[in-house]
This record gives structure tokens, C-alpha cells and sequence, in this order.
């Protein structure tokens, strides 16, 4: 193996780690999933959306995304109600207590970002949100 191959390999790893670290972490220090808090944070631009068109923006599965809106709708954060037009069609918006909650978890996760980029200069930031677009587009 060369040195490129084991620093690459490096790379990964480390990549692989961070993921298996951030999730439990973000969600012990908001208080709520990644993936709960983006669903919140679509509804929150919108009044109502499409439970469809939620899905494709937050890029997830018809199973996950259900299960998700039904857990936040059993916590009171989000309504969901059908078309009365197309009984296959079901909408999404915040509850009342969704829009209260919403607030304290974006301030969590700017906490949260602060905090796993202490040390990191501006610039830095810049060229590290650039390399993982960059790594992103790839995949």
C-alpha cells in the first residue's frame, strides 16, 4: 500500500467515524434528530406541504418519512390531515406547539455547529464545507 492509499484509507475512516459519532451526539445535546429537526425546519419555511413533496426535499424514504411525521405528531410538533379532494394525498404544517419548539432546536444546533468547529478559523470552515461539497458531488 502507498502512502496516498493509506492516507486515503485514513480518510474514510475518519469520515466513517464522524458519522457514527455526530448523530447520537446531535441528538443528545438538541434534543431531537438530525432528520426530525430538517423536517421541522421544511415546515417551518412553509405553511403546509405535501407529505410527497416533504419527502423528496428532505431526501428520505416513503417509510422513514411516515414514521418520523407520526412520531412528531404524537409529540404535538406537526398536524397531518388529507386532501379532502384526494384521500391519497396528505398534508403537513407545525402545530402551535411545533412553531414554539422550533426556535429552542435551531439555537441547539447552532451550539451544536459551534461546538464541533471550536478552533476552526473562518477560512478554514471555508475550505473544510468546500472539500465536503466537493466529496459529496462525488458520491
Amino acid at each position: 500500500m502507498t502512502y496516498k492509499e493509506f492516507e486515503e484509507e485514513q480518510i474514510l475512516s475518519l469520515l466513517i467515524g464522524l458519522t457514527n459519532k455526530i448523530s447520537p451526539k446531535f441528538e443528545r445535546c438538541t434534543g431531537i434528530s438530525s432528520t426530525r429537526l430538517a423536517i421541522l425546519q421544511m415546515l417551518c419555511e412553509r405553511s403546509e406541504i405535501n407529505q410527497s413533496q416533504l419527502q423528496k426535499h428532505i431526501d428520505i424514504d416513503g417509510a422513514a418519512i411516515t414514521r418520523h411525521l407520526k412520531q412528531l405528531e404524537a409529540d404535538g410538533m406537526v398536524i397531518r390531515y388529507k386532501n379532502p379532494n384526494d384521500n391519497r394525498e396528505t398534508f403537513v404544517r407545525l402545530s402551535d406547539e411545533g412553531i414554539e419548539r422550533i426556535e429552542g432546536y435551531k439555537s441547539e444546533k447552532r451550539i451544536f455547529i459551534q461546538q464541533i468547529l471550536a478552533g476552526f478559523s473562518e477560512e478554514e470552515t471555508r475550505v473544510l464545507a468546500d472539500f465536503l461539497k466537493r466529496m459529496q458531488n462525488n458520491i
